[in-house]
């Protein structure tokens, strides 16, 4: 029975990092990703505040860049989805879709997912109008009126992306000020055909023949309409950390850590957006993992963490 040093949970960059660390040490790592590598960060059209691009480097670029340095220190890279696990115990159990996976310690890098809106018709009309990635289905929309629901920097840097696509761009934000950064505030202050919608909440997705037709809003507690044919859901995000029910989590599932990234069970370590944080950031993402790192390799040498 193989047994690994550590696996890693999630090809993000708090994931990619942690591997860079681990492999770059002489340890024997896996990570373990079930969908793309580079996470939601890898959806990001530019980011503009991640250290040594004076330009900003987009999401998957910086993605990919993470993963071919990793892997040029020698982390092995499966793509595969985590069934199980058991995390009790000296030898930790990972069962894949290909059979069980073994390690001495365990990084779970998972990240989160968008939040849902929680509208009746929501999840029928994702792929036919509602969208959580704007980088990804903008092009879908070009020449069309599409709303955005969110204030934060996800709604703001959509927006702009969009944009440069779309007709008319409107972001529907319950308060009266925008939560994002100040620097996307003049961006979108400065683009013709972005509308912000203030004091405002989404009631209904208007649909037609199966598709996005409208939304109905409540502005100020009046109803109003807007016919657009896209809506982009960026409310913020849910942590995918419903596999690890033996850790400790808060009340909103994210994995409580202290500043060696480590969690209630000995030998297992959370980094990036699953775990509790005030920022969660590409930036922070990392750090976490080289500290995630640090800590295991700490624990298999003996050390205290």
């Amino acid at each position: 029975m193989k047994i690994y040093d550590s696996i890693i949970i999630g090809g993000g960059p708090a994931g990619l990092c942690a591997g860079l660390y681990l492999s770059r040490g002489g340890y024997d790592a896996l990570l373990l990703e079930s969908g793309f590598i580079g996470g939601q960060a890898s959806l990001t059209s530019n980011i503009e505040n991640y250290p040594g691009f004076e330009n900003g480097i987009s999401g998957i670029d910086l993605a990919m860049k993470m993963e071919e340095q990793a892997k040029r220190f020698g982390l092995n890279i499966l793509y595969n989805e985590v069934k199980n696990i058991n995390l009790s115990g000296d030898i930790k159990t990972l069962l894949t879709a290909d059979g069980e996976l073994h390690a001495k310690t365990v990084i779970i890098a998972c990240g989160a997912s968008p939040r849902k809106l929680g509208l009746p018709n929501e999840e029928n009309l994702t792929g036919s109008g509602v969208s959580y990635c704007a980088t990804c289905d903008g092009a879908f929309f070009k020449g069309m009126d599409v709303a955005i629901i969110g204030g934060g920097n996800t709604a703001a840097e959509d927006a702009l992306f969009l944009s440069k696509i779309v007709n008319k761009v409107y972001i529907i934000h319950r308060r009266d000020n925008l939560r994002a950064e100040q620097s996307y505030k003049n961006k979108i202050s400065e683009t013709a055909n972005i509308e912000v919608v203030y004091n405002s909440k989404i009631k209904q997705i208007v649909e037609k023949d199966g598709a996005v037709n409208g939304i109905e809003i409540d502005k100020n507690g009046e109803s109003a309409a807007l016919f657009v044919r896209g809506v982009f859901v960026a409310i913020g995000t849910e942590p995918r950390s419903g596999l690890f029910k033996e850790i400790k989590k808060d009340e909103n599932g994210y994995i409580i850590t202290d500043e060696n990234m480590k969690t209630s069970l000995p030998g297992v370590y959370a980094a990036g957006d699953i775990r509790k944080k005030s920022l969660r950031q590409v930036v922070t993402a990392v750090a976490d993992g080289a500290v995630a790192a640090n800590s295991a390799a700490l624990f298999l040498s003996g050390g205290i963490v």
